[in-house]
């Protein structure tokens, strides 16, 4: 196949989305966009604004009125792209610990992933995009020219982030975190509107038995 102008990257919390996503961004010269940083933005503006985040038509009304756009990153700092709220540059902002800990929430409401969906769509038919979700291929973006969904168990991906966590020096509890993960898949795979799940003609990965570096030459070797 010829180059993909549209990448859509879809699969469970810890899969690797985001390190394939961005290796394949950076190979082809295109805007990584995890969709994930459009629901912190939305949810640290109900935090800054005091809408509570119990508020779903509050937060609702946000995200409708909310102008997000996504760029290539500015600056050197670490970002992988700019995150814009009304044109003010909030990426770092999205990744304070008060965000990590309501923006789950804020993701489930159907009116808020209904609004972001549409903005979504915009950046997305740019074209020269991988974009990194868990509804790209099915829900934001069903015309991708290549869909990936990327899949490792619950036990993989728990171990995983609990090896990220001892790498950086922290502590950690591996039950802990399987509990998250599995939590987690229940909310994505069980809400109303947009439920996580494969598209039809996605290419489907399981990365248990596979490093970053396979599944990246995996899906490179297709347009090779």
């Amino acid at each position: 196949m010829t180059k993909p102008q549209i990448i859509a990257i879809d699969g469970p919390a810890a899969s690797g989305k985001s390190t394939l996503g961005k290796r394949l961004a950076d190979a082809l010269g295109y805007l990584f966009f995890d969709t994930g940083v459009m629901y912190r933005a939305v949810t640290w503006a109900a935090l800054k604004h005091g809408v509570e985040i119990a508020d779903e038509a509050g937060v609702t009304a946000l995200a409708e009125q909310a102008q997000i756009d996504i760029r290539p990153p500015s600056r050197d700092d670490g970002r992988a792209c700019d995150v814009l709220l009304d044109g003010v540059d909030i990426t770092w902002e999205t990744r304070r610990p008060e965000v990590d800990g309501n923006v789950s929430p804020v993701s489930a409401y159907p009116g808020v992933r209904q609004a972001l969906t549409l903005q979504q769509r915009r950046i997305g038919q740019r074209g020269r995009v991988v974009m990194v979700g868990r509804d790209i291929g099915t829900v934001v973006l069903p015309e991708a020219d290549l869909k990936i969904y990327l899949d490792a168990s619950a036990e993989e991906r728990a171990r995983r982030r609990y090896q990220e966590i001892v790498d950086r020096g922290g502590q950690a509890d591996y039950e802990q975190i399987l509990a998250g993960v599995r939590g987690r898949d229940k909310i994505d795979s069980g809400r109303a509107v947009a439920p996580l799940r494969p598209a039809e003609d996605a290419l489907i990965l399981d990365s248990d038995r596979l490093n970053a570096d396979e599944v990246f030459a995996r899906v490179e070797a297709l347009w090779q």
